[in-house]
């Protein structure tokens, strides 16, 4: 299984300090080698950033930074669990590595024979 974790954190204004950097390399280098870490990235501050929406047929565009926000999207992994539960602790891996508060919401990731399945138990 495939699960999305979106990191949701304070903007920090500053780039990550050496440690945090030398602390997150070792997380990130071990779980791709292992095959459970598929992809992660962090992103800019959100001044450099966008929301793109759409309500009621008419989009609008708004830059930001994001000043609103309490929270804003920090970065994301792609992971690879045998379960929602493994998931979880790879994610908790991360938080702690990460040091400063923050969540993440943790979304299972749909699967192209989910859709076979689905569709053989909807006509059953």
């Amino acid at each position: 299984m495939r699960f999305l974790s979106i990191y949701n954190t304070a903007e920090r204004g500053v780039p990550p300090s050496q440690e945090e950097m030398t602390k997150m390399g070792k997380l990130i280098e071990d779980g791709m080698k292992a095959g459970t870490l598929l992809a992660t990235e962090g992103c800019l501050p959100s001044a450099l950033g966008a929301r793109v929406r759409i309500s009621g047929g008419k989009l609008t565009v708004a830059g930001g930074p994001f000043t609103e926000a309490k929270e804003v999207v920090g970065g994301f992994a792609l992971l690879r669990a045998n379960s929602k539960e493994e998931a979880i602790e790879m994610v908790k891996n991360f938080l702690q590595a990460a040091g400063n508060d923050g969540e993440c919401e943790l979304r299972q990731v749909y699967e192209a024979d989910q859709n076979t399945h689905t569709q053989r138990a909807a006509k059953s």
